[in-house]
């Protein structure tokens, strides 16, 4: 028999289980399917079913037979194999707004780990920013009778889609499911919903005081489109902290725009040309902070000697810049393992416990690193950076 033929395959049999590799594959017969179990333990395929789901009582005795046959066949159970097969619950979705973005990424990192932890498959949904994919992904979990969904990052406000999501909300939850609000607003208290957020507005606040305390007054708040709710309480919070300590606001050191490291380099680039001055730039994410330190390198504008920067999610690229970068850190991972908890058995007893609607909130900190110091003279812009 050649490599190929000896290898295995993973594809579901039998009530959607992966069936085994016992001796009977290995010695050139087919798989053991659940008939072989049930034959063996003298059972019907229905109590093995009921033995690999753990749905019914099962007397102990043949639970061991059941259990016993299935080593001795090698039969392994698949909850994910199961799952796609199309077996009612057991499957967590998550919908996100873009797949290779960090944030979202190390959120649904969190999700799949605690969905597999509970025999779960994981279902990832990606909406590109469009509204109405995120509705229609909703309706599809709804329709696999998902115990859960969760949505995660900022929403926009309207006023038409906030119905229709409390109108989905209200029909998962009729169904036994729950929809999860991970990092965004609550539809209100009358939507059956849970949520698991993070201190937003006070991890802006704080990076915004940090950057005060060590002199500046002039600093530039960039990127965050101004129609997310993320990107608008993290311009909140870097308001309150600017007005707390007397410093006028100016509004042409707000540059709100995208979420992107190309807003970022393109923003930066502009403003060091032509302008408002600033000592100080606070990035909505690190990801715009990546293309503002491109845009500085290229202007000749040193971190943190001609100028502080700082961002907001402590992503690889905060460690990966070079001075690395002071950021606020969000505990990613672990609001999507909560996410699933605060959906599926009300959360962690030490942390939090859930009422059937409510929302958990995580902390956020600075990291500082080295990219933000005490400003040491005039802007950049009007000198080594103009003439670049």
């Amino acid at each position: 028999m050649d490599r190929m033929s000896r290898q295995s395959s993973t594809a579901p049999g039998p009530d959607g289980e992966v069936q085994g590799d016992g001796q009977g594959e290995r010695s050139g017969q087919r798989r053991a399917t659940v008939v072989d179990v049930a034959r063996r333990a003298g059972v019907s395929t229905a109590t093995v079913s009921r033995v690999m789901n753990r749905n019914y009582p099962v007397a102990a005795a043949t639970r061991e037979r059941v259990e016993a046959a299935m080593r001795e066949l090698g039969y392994v159970v698949n909850a994910h194999a199961r799952a796609l097969a199309g077996a009612s619950g057991r499957t967590v979705g998550i919908i996100v707004g873009e797949l290779i973005d960090p944030f979202y990424a190390y959120i649904a990192r969190g999700v799949e780990r605690e969905a597999t932890a509970g025999d779960r498959l994981c279902l990832v949904c990606c909406t590109q920013g469009d509204p109405q994919r995120e509705l229609a992904f909703i309706e599809l979990m709804h329709e696999r009778r998902a115990d859960a969904v969760v949505l995660v990052g900022g929403s926009v406000e309207d006023r038409a889609y906030k119905a229709e999501l409390a109108r989905r909300a209200s029909e998962l939850d009729a169904g036994g499911s729950k929809l999860v609000l991970c990092g965004r607003p609550s539809l209100g208290e009358d939507v059956p919903t849970v949520g698991v957020e993070y201190d937003n507005e006070g991890g802006a606040f704080a990076i915004t005081d940090h950057l005060i305390t060590q002199g500046h007054e002039r600093i530039l708040y960039l990127g965050g489109p101004p129609g997310l709710s993320t990107a608008r309480d993290r311009l909140a919070g870097h308001r309150r902290a600017l007005e707390l300590r007397g410093i006028r606001r100016d509004p042409l050191l707000e540059q709100p725009g995208a979420f992107s490291r190309a807003f970022g380099h393109r923003r930066m680039a502009e403003l060091l040309r032509e302008g408002p001055e600033f000592t100080a730039v606070f990035a909505a994410n690190d990801i715009v902070a990546a293309g503002a330190a491109q845009a500085m390198e290229e202007a000749g504008v040193r971190i943190p000697q001609d100028m502080s920067l700082v961002g907001y999610d402590d992503i690889p690229v905060a460690q990966e810049l070079r001075p690395r970068l002071t950021t606020v850190r969000i505990p990613l991972e672990e609001m999507g393992r909560q996410a699933v908890r605060v959906a599926l058995n009300g959360g962690d007893e030490d942390d939090w416990r859930a009422p059937t609607t409510g929302t958990l909130r995580l902390g956020t900190h600075i990291v500082v690193r080295e990219s933000a110091g005490p400003p040491r003279g005039g802007f950049p812009g009007s000198g080594r950076a103009r003439r670049g």
